[in-house]
């Protein structure tokens, strides 16, 4: 959220535990607190339904208005064997009643499907914290499984948390028995059991969720009626027990949101979205060539629905072939995008490298995950950076676009297509798995605020020969932003040679010269420097003696939330500390060697191992000190700020 929020809020984000404001007698006598944030993991096998059921809470959250944030956590295999710690997957979600930045460092709360969900996550639980577990589920084999000697409910280990133990599958079970299911089908519904007792604890709205089972199982009403029928049944379990003697109330984010329509959305969702409204603004029609791959294909999916917007998705047999199509499609006159995860960028390589040498638009969207090689499918990271800047054979430049938020994935992808479409060049567009699948809430653009990406192509001759002839040169350039023409196939009088051979200037036949491959070369590489992107705005609060700070925090992609959150908490603690974001690493912000000398110590954190620090220090001659991490994670932000005090202190 771009709105300013108070100090306490600042401070609270990554915190443990959300501030107690108020209390007060709820309904059928139990009490209800007011808190301003929670912090919430649902956790269990991949079979039990969690990140449905977290998508739903999500939903429901951000339709009451709450600033929320998420990270959905999933197995690397498609199915792990059951009840085994590969086969846990999980959903945590931060909502607030203030701007918040990161689906927070621990959860407040942790339920737990059973012994596998509970071992995979309680190292992340703050002591204190709530637990609610699936009894049903702690019997000797699936404990034996995941090395439980003895029942961690019953041996003392969980001493340190309030423990909700609650048989979800028997209450679900006897909640669906008018149905005639199954015990394995009703077995399934206990995701929405526990999301039911969620609901109630949090306030959360329910008719949405109703509304959304009947509309998944429409085809299958009975399959429907019992799920709303056991997400009922958690909700009143939550209001009769007596374990449950407390709800609590997270009063909507009023504060946080400028005015306007908003609504959840993931960063791929968003990223598809920004697509379509290029394509739009451009007035071209958008082209996808695409091989699937995690975390990517997600983007692949939902740009197959919009074909009443002119959206053609061509699922290709390999990534060679995906690229292969969408630099087609430029060549054509589209809008053209091919989707990828890293182990496909290197596969895309040489036709990144013929779009560089035809000058056509092209965006190449890498949804960076784990690596190297096939590394971690689901995990995030962001390591592909020196690959988007360098990947190639020969002096290849090609910009570079990182989105920071799951939201502004929308925004980026504009400015790709924006960059994309003025330069006549390839761009990368660089997100990653957090992004991805975390969601936030996303305020819905009017159309009249959208950039206006409208293109002219060639139309006819554009240069005059010596005996007065007017002929078409392919490769004679804008003045001011060295694009060459672009012209559509077929347009009479335009006919030009294209081809990975490179081209004499102008004219764009094929030429050995090697003056002219030296003047072809900078030429290309001047086009990308050339490029026009905003300054670099830093984030540098100055005190009333008018000192800034010494310590400089730089920052690229995902790690926005982060950063941004442990910076608030560090200059809550009384520090002076400084931040600059970058969205444009190829080129960068012009402003960016001048931001970078006016301070003492540079921190550069990545989920890498120091790729964009290696490139300041390259570029800027400046002593970027790095704070790696390659866990497959997000950073968490009480880490961080405790490393910025130790660099500020140092």
């Amino acid at each position: 959220m771009t709105s300013q929020v108070s100090s306490t809020a600042e401070q609270a984000d990554g915190a443990l535990v959300g501030e107690q404001r108020s209390s007060g007698d709820g309904g059928a006598g139990k009490e209800v607190r007011r808190l301003d944030r929670v912090i919430i993991r649902f956790a269990g096998d991949s079979g039990d339904g969690m990140q449905l059921t977290g998508d739903r809470f999500t939903s429901e959250t951000a339709s009451f208005g709450n600033d929320l944030s998420t990270l959905p956590n999933f197995p690397a295999e498609i199915r792990a064997p059951a009840g085994t710690l590969p086969g846990v997957s999980s959903f945590q979600l931060h909502f607030a009643d203030h701007d918040i930045l990161t689906p927070g460092d621990a959860p407040n709360v942790l339920v737990a499907m059973n012994p596998a969900a509970l071992k995979a996550n309680i190292g992340d639980v703050p002591r204190g914290a709530e637990i609610i577990v699936n009894t049903d589920e702690f019997t000797k084999r699936p404990m034996a499984k995941v090395g439980y000697a003895t029942s961690p409910l019953e041996d003392g280990s969980l001493e340190a948390y309030n423990v909700h133990p609650v048989p979800l599958t028997t209450l679900t079970i006897e909640a669906l028995k008018e149905f005639g299911l199954s015990r394995k089908e009703a077995e399934r519904s206990k995701n929405m059991f526990a999301l039911g007792l969620l609901s109630w604890m949090y306030h959360r709205p329910t008719e949405g969720t109703e509304k959304f089972l009947r509309a998944k199982f429409a085809k299958k009403p009975d399959i429907a009626e019992a799920n709303v029928t056991a997400f009922r049944a958690g909700w009143n379990f939550g209001e009769t027990t007596e374990d449950f003697a407390t709800s609590y109330e997270v009063a909507p984010a009023t504060t946080a949101f400028p005015t306007g329509t908003y609504r959840n959305i993931s960063g791929n969702l968003a990223l598809s979205y920004g697509l379509v409204a290029a394509s739009r603004q451009a007035d071209l029609p958008l082209y996808l060539g695409s091989y699937p791959i995690t975390p990517a294909s997600d983007i692949l999916h939902e740009l197959s629905k919009h074909k009443n917007f002119g959206v053609r998705t061509f699922q290709a047999e390999d990534e060679i072939a995906g690229i292969g199509a969408a630099l087609g499609a430029a060549f054509g006159g589209s809008l053209a995008v091919t989707t990828t995860s890293g182990p496909g960028v290197a596969l895309k390589s040489e036709t990144i490298g013929l779009a560089v040498s035809l000058e056509l638009p092209l965006l190449v969207v890498d949804i960076q995950r784990g690596g190297p090689s096939t590394g971690l499918p689901t995990k995030t990271e962001q390591a592909d950076l020196l690959q988007a800047m360098y990947g190639r054979n020969g002096e290849a430049p090609v910009p570079i676009v990182a989105p920071r938020t799951p939201a502004d994935c929308f925004d980026a992808a504009l400015d790709a297509a924006r960059i994309a479409l003025t330069y006549r060049t390839p761009v990368f567009l660089l997100s990653d798995g957090y992004l991805a699948n975390g969601s936030e809430p996303w305020r819905i653009p009017e159309v009249d605020e959208l950039p206006d990406l409208r293109v002219q192509f060639a139309s006819g001759p554009n240069h005059e020969l010596a005996d007065g002839t007017e002929v078409f040169w392919p490769y004679k350039r804008d003045p001011q932003t060295l694009a060459r023409p672009w012209a559509l196939p077929g347009t009479p009088g335009l006919e030009h040679r294209i081809g990975g051979i490179e081209k004499q200037d102008g004219t764009g036949n094929i030429s050995y010269d090697p003056a002219n491959h030296d003047f072809m070369v900078r030429t290309r590489q001047a086009k990308v420097d050339g490029i026009e992107v905003p300054d670099a705005e830093v984030d540098d609060p100055v005190d009333d003696g008018g000192q800034g700070a010494g310590t400089l925090v730089v920052g690229w992609g995902s790690t926005y939330g982060p950063i941004t959150a442990a910076v608030r908490r560090v200059r809550g603690a009384g520090e002076r500390i400084a931040q600059v974001h970058l969205r444009h690493l190829n080129p960068f912000p012009r402003n960016l060697g001048e931001v970078l000398a006016r301070y003492e110590k540079v921190i550069v954190p990545e989920m890498n191992l120091g790729q964009l620090a290696t490139l300041l220090r390259a570029r800027y001659l400046v002593d970027a000190r790095s704070h790696t991490q390659v866990s497959g994670m997000p950073f968490k932000a009480e880490q961080l700020a405790e490393v910025f005090k130790e660099a500020i202190n140092d």
